[in-house]
């Protein structure tokens, strides 16, 4: 996960009003991307990141590190070994701009499998340097100054980042503990004339909600009535605990509308190869295309050959995968609830959330800096994924990873089991 909202500077220093930032008309393009992300000062400086706060806390101080949301061992061997034979094969060039075709074939094979959808792999899918580079050129290609971008809150880092670089407004409708589910009244109310894209993160990142047929199918009645497209981040899709994964193009009226994101990271365990990709109908597919080709153009030729082989594995690696992940969430859950948390058990992703306030504790923030000395764990306070209004309702929420091994999660629990005897 890419570094996000400065441990210096609290977010409500750095916007105004409904997440509007100061100065915004002035400020130059880098100025508006890290404005967006929570990352720069009043004074226009540049913080130290939350994310760099916490991981120079955890090596000072031996701690485990569940701030950050990557895995810390590989995935499937064989996924690997295509990567390797690639290379040694010398795929090393360029590969073409929209992605090799057998990654292409690749994809639109996995929707049909999963989903029931049949992108034409030629015009209607993209292969992207990561889902954050097809977010970004998603949101390049169809935002403007004056128009606004409709995102759950609190929201992954990057989004508010590219908002504030396309020069848009970032309008949020805030999800609600215990469940973080939208109430669907105020999202209806987030909705405007101007609103020209919903950004939707679902299985959601950070809160790890998985939103049922009732919670998309208002969000695509919404994006309708007010012409928006809908850019739908699902990089999360194979990993839910319980509820099924429905990607929201599948829903009666979204197709037309909609660019669907997802990415080999989290699925296969391999985030640092940076293989991403979107599908949706061929205009959207070749306005987002025309962007892209002018951020990276390609990326990745052999690690892309690789994806198409971990695309075709049986269904059981997809069900392991999140029975394991279920698993490991439920070890590190015993920890924070015996540390004496509030715990909101997520139906998806590599996140758990929990609530300080049953200790007595309000400022998140302050105990992710303290967490580290008192119990050897480090993890990430849920404000600074938000605007001023949803850092304040956020104020007493941390977000840990559980996208590790098993034996550093049963360590991570025995520490944190001792918090309250700690404070």
């Amino acid at each position: 996960m890419a570094p996000m909202a400065s441990a210096g500077i609290s977010p409500l220093d750095t916007h105004a009003g409904n997440g509007s930032p100061h100065g915004t008309d002035s400020a130059a393009p880098w100025q508006r991307a890290a404005l967006g992300a929570n990352l720069l000062s009043p004074n226009g400086g540049l913080g130290v990141t939350i994310f760099e706060e916490m991981t120079t806390l955890a090596v000072s101080t031996g701690a485990i590190n569940l701030g950050q949301g990557f895995p810390d061992e590989d995935g499937p061997s064989k996924i690997k070994a295509a990567a390797q034979d690639a290379i040694a094969s010398g795929a090393n060039q360029y590969a073409p701009g929209k992605g090799i075709p057998a990654l292409r074939e690749a994809i639109a094979a996995h929707q049909k499998r999963f989903y029931g959808l049949e992108p034409n792999p030629d015009t209607e899918v993209l292969v992207t340097t990561g889902a954050t580079e097809a977010i970004a050129a998603a949101l390049l290609a169809f935002v403007q100054p004056g128009d606004e971008v409709l995102t759950f809150e609190p929201f992954y880092d990057s989004y508010g980042a590219i908002i504030g670089l396309a020069g848009a407004k970032h309008v949020t409708a805030p999800l609600l503990a215990p469940d973080f589910m939208p109430d669907l009244d105020a999202l209806e109310n987030a909705f405007s004339s101007r609103t020209k894209v919903v950004l939707l993160n679902n299985p959601h990142n950070p809160t790890g909600a998985v939103f049922p047929q009732q919670v998309l199918a208002k969000v695509v009645e919404l994006a309708a009535k007010h012409d928006a497209i809908i850019v739908s981040d699902e990089v999360y899709e194979h990993l839910t605990f319980g509820p099924a994964h429905i990607p929201v193009t599948s829903l009666p009226g979204a197709a037309g509308r909609t660019i669907t994101i997802s990415s080999a990271g989290k699925t296969f365990s391999f985030t640092g190869w940076k293989i991403g990709w979107l599908s949706g109908p061929e205009h959207l597919v070749a306005a987002v295309r025309t962007v892209k080709q002018f951020l990276t153009y390609s990326s990745g030729t052999p690690f892309q050959s690789a994806i198409a082989v971990g695309l075709a594995l049986p269904d059981e690696f997809y069900t392991g995968i999140a029975t394991t992940l279920k698993r490991k969430r439920d070890i590190l859950a015993a920890g924070l609830r015996a540390a004496g948390f509030g715990v909101y058990s997520p139906s998806g992703t590599y996140f758990i959330n929990v609530d300080t306030a049953p200790l007595g504790i309000s400022d998140s923030v302050d105990l992710a800096r303290r967490l580290p000395g008192l119990v050897g764990v480090a993890a990430i306070p849920v404000p600074v994924f938000c605007h001023p209004e949803g850092a304040e309702r956020t104020r007493s929420l941390l977000r840990f990873a559980f996208c590790k091994k098993t034996g550093v999660l049963e360590e991570a629990a025995e520490r944190l089991a001792t918090l309250k005897d700690r404070l």
